[in-house]
């Protein structure tokens, strides 16, 4: 399934899964009153009750609804930094033992089709192309080898950085929660609709241009290493959203430098998993 959270004309905000191109099964209509929102959902367990309701759901159109990010209310949105061999060289780090954790707030995400903002006090607004995993099942001091058991599903993520904020100090998060910086989506792709997943490819363009391109299992750190550390750190529940790393070719280590600018367009699609796609526009606020 491909699972996704939206606002419909009312104002009411749901979720569904999408059917086609063009159509949304609006599984929160009929599911609402046991699993209010997506989180809630799988939190649940309810993603074979929502298999079994596509048949019973109404359809949306497409046009009828506003996408929001994937999980609109994570608990905890986790970030792995210089998980690809690629960036970690472009940047000059040296070779670590752990994973490099930085957090996101959800207040800094946007939904597909939603600008990705530059803030007024900034113009190097830079792309991170992601694998997202999002948790299903809760659980703590997770062995690698387990960790699959608790993947619900996985998304694009464009981690958008803004980097002189960013290198203020050794601490990643002021260039990392910009309102409008965070694209999470369209949707989730069940882990159960892909039993590949770090065989897939990620590719980031940005106005046609490939600037990123790697296979999953380039990361430094794999998926059941990462959930292994992070997980003794932290309980995580569903909903929690890990932004997996990104391979090189970001724009602030090209030569000349690549900084995103309003009428931009920059995409991340991973195969098996989606397309995510982005303007780029000036913050007003």
């Amino acid at each position: 399934m491909r699972l996704l959270s939206f606002v419909g004309r009312n104002g009411q905000s749901g979720y569904g899964a999408q059917i086609d191109e063009t159509h949304v099964a609006n599984l929160g209509a009929i599911m609402g009153h046991r699993y209010p929102d997506l989180r809630a959902l799988l939190g649940g367990n309810g993603l074979a009750e929502a298999k079994a309701a596509l048949a019973i759901a109404p359809v949306l159109s497409i046009h009828e609804i506003k996408l929001l990010p994937v999980i609109p209310n994570p608990d905890k949105i986790i970030c792995v930094g210089l998980n690809y061999e690629t960036h970690r060289k472009e940047t000059g780090r040296p070779v670590e033992q752990h994973p490099s954790i930085f957090t996101r707030f959800a207040a800094s995400q946007i939904a597909a089709g939603d600008p990705i903002l530059i803030p007024r006090v900034s113009t190097a607004l830079d792309y991170e192309g992601e694998l997202a995993l999002i948790i299903g099942r809760p659980g703590r001091y997770i062995k690698a080898e387990n960790a699959f058991n608790h993947v619900a599903g996985y998304a694009c993520y464009n981690d958008g950085s803004i980097r002189d904020w960013q290198r203020h100090s050794h601490q990643f998060t002021p260039g990392k929660n910009f309102v409008g910086t965070g694209a999470f989506g369209p949707y989730m792709v069940t882990a159960d609709d892909i039993d590949d997943i770090e065989a897939q490819t990620l590719t980031t363009r940005l106005n046609g241009e490939v600037m990123q391109q790697a296979k999953i299992s380039d990361m430094i750190f794999s998926i059941g290493q990462i959930i292994e550390y992070v997980s003794s750190f932290t309980p995580l529940e569903p909903g929690d959203v890990i932004a997996t790393g990104t391979p090189g070719g970001v724009g602030f280590k090209r030569d000349p430098q690549v900084y995103m600018k309003p009428g931009d367009i920059c995409e991340i699609e991973i195969t098996k998993v989606g397309l995510l796609r982005n303007p780029i526009a000036q913050d007003l606020a």
